[in-house]
């Protein structure tokens, strides 16, 4: 155990005041156990989970890359002769060697692999350390070594030396990632952009605070509202990136970080078990490449089935990162900001001690060359001719050499003196002055670079990961798309797949009841609302049987909506006076009683509607002829004339008269005002707050009209929670004087296709408007009026590049959706752009 464990509690040591051949008290047995597990706390956090700040490695990290440094001569080695020469320095198996040799290798950064290492994205294991090798990168080499700048410590055996920390030049941990699970303590600090943090690194020395956020090696799409700078408390949304082939077909391109293709299978095929979700069958085609292929039910759309996959399965899931690192012997929670400032300053400080040693090394060879030079040319060797003793020898020739120390970088030793009289008579017959002055020019040259960058380090040090930029940048381009998710409800997007039933008589309601009323098809997450003729209301999920009272008036699915109004007119008591009242249900509790009447004893419900968009409703109350009645036995009611009020209120009063019963004669348009819509394309959500693109109003029956890239159009019923797949082009609400125009490439064909498809023909649904095969690649679809296209074609040894605008209108006369259009051009096209 090392010294190093500071954060250790003092106490007092096990068994202390004890007398030596008795047994423990139960006071030294509890300071013992105390003792001894905070030994193995603090050995399971120091030694092997966290990583250390200065190097950004764990322990078994830095020594497989410690072992691959002594091993290496430029040649590949056998897996298994790595793990047998790390174990010189780990205390643990081969395993636990060769799985981080492993990991470490597939990061892609300071290992070159040869032969099967698995694959991260499918989760396929690595093969056996035999038939697998591996060496340093040559970033690994440049980077993470410096001999003569490295603190060593022994081994666990005391055989050997190995590094205390390794002198990385680069921010190693911020790039790889780590995570690691230790007693009462863990860490997961997520991998980020290699030229990123480069930039940052720069941005630091300039005085400036980094922005950094993780980029993942599988891709996907990720979220960082809540990122809170890879902090504790910080949270992370992450996709898959998903595109629509066409109607009938999805297909899954990257993945989210954390899964693998097989666990997202699964989650998938689990899914779709329980009736979460419908798809006909999937296809897993990763290679190098993720590609899972999924086959959509029949009736089932593209977005609805990418919607319940970022709702019910791996497609999406949450990250919460926890920054936590020893530093100082000590565990740091920090922020990803501070550890790449902390990396920073190091590298900087690592390169200063590295000029410092080479300044060292150059001013050696400068002196000793100068002392070389002095000696062959003032012929000091033939002063010590006539010497009769080495004693005098040496006199003679140090007094010799101390009469140019005007010419010398630094003190004359006795140890230089012993060096000079090395030289052989050889090498002082042959001495060539004109050779040696160009090697003490070029000495003194690369001293004065030294010094050079010594007295302006910052400036050395942002040359330095320039270099690195330019050197290895282009080989990690961002691979995660930044994005920002509105969230899927899974309420909103499950499959309705179960028959719910009532039976009134009993006053039950679900999926498992015999010879009751149907109601319909639901999913799971849907709520039924149901209202007792003594106005009880109530609002539960949908399940196999609840029960909700006897004597049910009215019940049907319920989805909460700012729009929907309900209008009830009830008896309080038996003998009371009838009220009327609208209302609203946007807060409730679910499976809870709500009394809509005064509570009197007696009361009942004499009308109830429920009218999703404010519809305006009038209704005829009849009363009972009781012989006193002076006018007609009836009274009218029009809703409109009522306040939308809280359900907790009474009412108005109607009248006072006995009512027979109520009945409708009028339902209109809706008295709510229309709302403005705009479309956020960051979120891929309609919104009233006024973010993104103005589509107009809605007032309650209006249609939405959405145009994809993958060759589809859909229209649909308006839902503020509506899903649109990331591929959307553009969004309307639906007009059916509409034209959708657009220009395709068949690969089949090897042509470009215009067309034009009048839209107000169709109903509510999703068309294809190309053909039905993924050789069709859209390239123009839009429902502008009277669009222009430009051409741009392509050029050869006798023509030069040239460009055509044209109205679509004029190539071509709106055709069926099924007909392939006309060809857009005779000569070879390069580009299209609306």
């Amino acid at each position: 155990m090392t010294d190093e464990l500071k954060f250790r509690e003092e106490g007092t040591p096990a068994g202390e005041g004890d007398e030596e051949g008795t047994e423990p008290s139960d006071k030294g047995v509890a300071q013992m156990y105390k003792r001894w597990f905070l030994d193995y706390a603090s050995y399971v956090i120091l030694d092997r989970a966290i990583p250390e700040v200065e190097d950004g490695l764990k322990p078994v990290q830095r020594r497989i890359l410690h072992s691959l440094w002594e091993m290496d001569d430029g040649r590949f080695n056998k897996a298994a002769n790595v793990i047998g020469h790390t174990m010189r320095y780990h205390p643990h198996g081969d395993m636990a060697i060769c799985d981080a040799l492993v990991k470490l290798a597939q990061k892609g950064l300071l290992i070159d692999m040869q032969g099967n290492w698995g694959n991260p994205l499918t989760g396929d294991q690595a093969a056996a350390a035999r038939y697998i090798e591996a060496r340093l990168t040559p970033f690994a080499r440049s980077v993470v070594f410096s001999e003569h700048i490295t603190p060593w410590q022994n081994s666990y055996d005391g055989r050997s030396k190995e590094p205390i920390a390794l002198p990385v030049k680069f921010p190693l941990l911020l790039f790889q990632g780590a995570e690691g699970i230790a007693v009462g303590l863990a860490t997961k600090i997520l991998p980020h952009n290699f030229c990123e943090l480069v930039k940052e690194s720069i941005a630091v020395l300039r005085g400036y605070k980094p922005k950094l956020l993780p980029d993942f090696p599988s891709g996907g799409l990720a979220d960082f509202s809540e990122y809170s700078d890879g902090a504790r408390g910080g949270k992370i949304k992450v996709r898959a990136k998903i595109e629509v082939l066409n109607s009938k077909q999805i297909v899954i391109r990257e993945i989210p970080y954390g899964t693998t293709t097989t666990s997202l299978i699964d989650s998938i095929l689990s899914a779709n078990d329980k009736g979460k979700i419908k798809i006909k069958k999937i296809e897993d085609n990763t290679a190098k490449d993720v590609e899972i292929l999924i086959h959509l039910a029949a009736g089932m759309s593209p977005e609805q089935v990418i919607a319940g996959l970022f709702a019910f399965t791996d497609c999406e899931t949450s990250i919460s990162p926890n920054c936590c690192v020893i530093a100082e012997g000590r565990p740091l929670f920090c922020s990803v900001s501070e550890l790449l400032t902390r990396a920073t300053n190091r590298t900087r400080q690592i390169l200063k001690l590295e000029l410092e040693h080479e300044r060292h090394v150059l001013r050696e060879k400068l002196h000793l060359a100068t002392l070389e030079q002095i000696f062959v040319e003032e012929r000091i060797y033939r002063k010590i001719e006539t010497s009769e003793s080495w004693e005098h020898v040496l006199r003679t020739t140090e007094k010799a050499l101390k009469a140019f120390h005007e010419q010398l970088v630094r003190e004359l030793t006795q140890d230089d003196v012993l060096k000079i009289l090395e030289l052989k008579i050889k090498r002082i017959a042959k001495f060539d002055q004109e050779k040696n002055k160009a090697l003490i020019a070029e000495l003194k040259a690369k001293l004065e670079e030294v010094e050079k960058n010594l007295a302006s380090l910052t400036a050395f040090c942002i040359a330095y990961f320039k270099d690195l930029l330019k050197t290895y940048g282009k080989s990690f381009p961002r691979k995660t798309e930044i994005a920002t998710f509105a969230q899927v409800k899974a309420a909103k997007v499950a499959v309705a797949d179960q028959k719910v039933y009532i039976d009134r008589k009993e006053g039950f309601v679900g999926t498992n009841i015999k010879d009751g009323e149907l109601l319909g098809e639901c999913s799971e997450f849907t709520e039924i609302l149901t209202l007792s003729q003594a106005g009880e209301l109530k609002v539960h999920r949908a399940n196999e049987k609840t029960y909700v009272g006897k004597n049910v008036l009215y019940a049907d699915f319920f989805k909460p909506s700012e729009r929907c109004i309900f209008h009830l007119v009830y008896r309080d008591g038996r003998e009371g006076p009838v009220f009327g009242k609208r209302f609203d249900l946007m807060s409730y509790t679910r499976n809870r009683l709500y009394d809509l009447t005064r509570g009197t004893k007696g009361s009942r419900v004499l009308y109830f509607s429920k009218n999703p968009n404010g519809e305006q409703e009038k209704v005829q109350v009849l009363l009972k002829d009781n012989g006193l009645l002076k006018g007609p036995g009836k009274l009218h009611l029009d809703f409109a004339t009522l306040a939308i009020k809280p359900r907790t209120l009474i009412g108005t009063v109607i009248t006072h008269e006995k009512v027979d019963k109520v009945v409708q004669v009028l339902q209109g348009a809706s008295t709510l005002a229309a709302q403005r819509v705009w479309f956020d394309r960051e979120k891929n959500k309609l919104n009233k707050e006024g973010e993104g693109i103005y589509l107009g109003k809605y007032s309650g029956e209006e249609s939405l009209l959405a145009v994809y890239k993958s060759g589809s159009f859909e229209i649909f019923p308006f839902d503020w929670d509506h899903h649109f797949s990331p591929d959307l082009l553009e969004i309307q609400f639906f007009d059916p004087s509409q034209i959708l125009s657009v220009v395709y490439f068949d690969e089949e064909k090897d042509d470009h296709f215009v067309k034009r498809v009048a839209v107000g023909e169709f109903e509510r649904g999703r068309y294809d408007f190309v053909p039905l095969r993924s050789s069709a690649k859209v390239l123009v679809a839009t429902l502008r009026e009277d669009p222009r296209v430009t051409v741009h074609y392509k050029g050869n040894r006798n023509t030069a590049q040239s460009e055509e605008t044209f109205r679509i209108s004029e190539l071509i006369e709106v055709k069926g959706i099924h007909a392939a259009g006309n060809r857009l051009a005779r000569k070879p096209v390069r580009s299209v752009s609306l």
